[in-house]
């Protein structure tokens, strides 16, 4: 064969694969779910995690202190979840809420009690959530 007639056949070989490529590509594209994950559900049913957010902690320095104190402890207890490890820690002029969704009625006391060591029981504001069971 020549080189004339042995790249038209290498050109016709690379473009019939690529498009049993995107022909594959397309189809398991179909078969992907119509909708994308949404859990505007559950915000609108807690309707507790408006009350303490981000917006609501306190720059103060004993503020931060308190909350990344409460943190590093929920954090470095490993037999927690990472839901558990996840809540939402606001201290507000020297008042803890704790916010968000924990694995189990076990969790949640354990966090709470976890930020009344540190900051007292009298200051700690418990509103967490136990995650229904799938």
């Amino acid at each position: 064969m020549t080189k004339r007639t042995l790249f038209p056949l290498i050109a016709l070989a690379t473009c019939t694969l690529l498009a049993g490529y995107a022909s594959a590509q397309s189809d398991a594209n179909s078969t992907a779910p119509a909708t994308a994950p949404d859990n505007s559900k559950s915000n609108k049913s807690d309707q507790s995690n408006m009350s303490a957010t981000a917006d609501t902690q306190s720059n103060h320095s004993s503020d931060v202190d308190l909350t990344k104190r409460i943190r590093q402890s929920v954090v470095a207890d490993k037999s927690l979840s990472t839901y558990a490890h996840n809540v939402k820690i606001v201290t507000l002029n020297g008042s803890v809420t704790l916010n968000g969704v924990v694995r189990s009625d076990e969790e949640k006391n354990a966090v709470e009690m976890k930020a009344a060591a540190i900051a007292g029981k009298d200051k700690v504001t418990n509103a967490l959530k136990v995650a229904p069971a799938n």
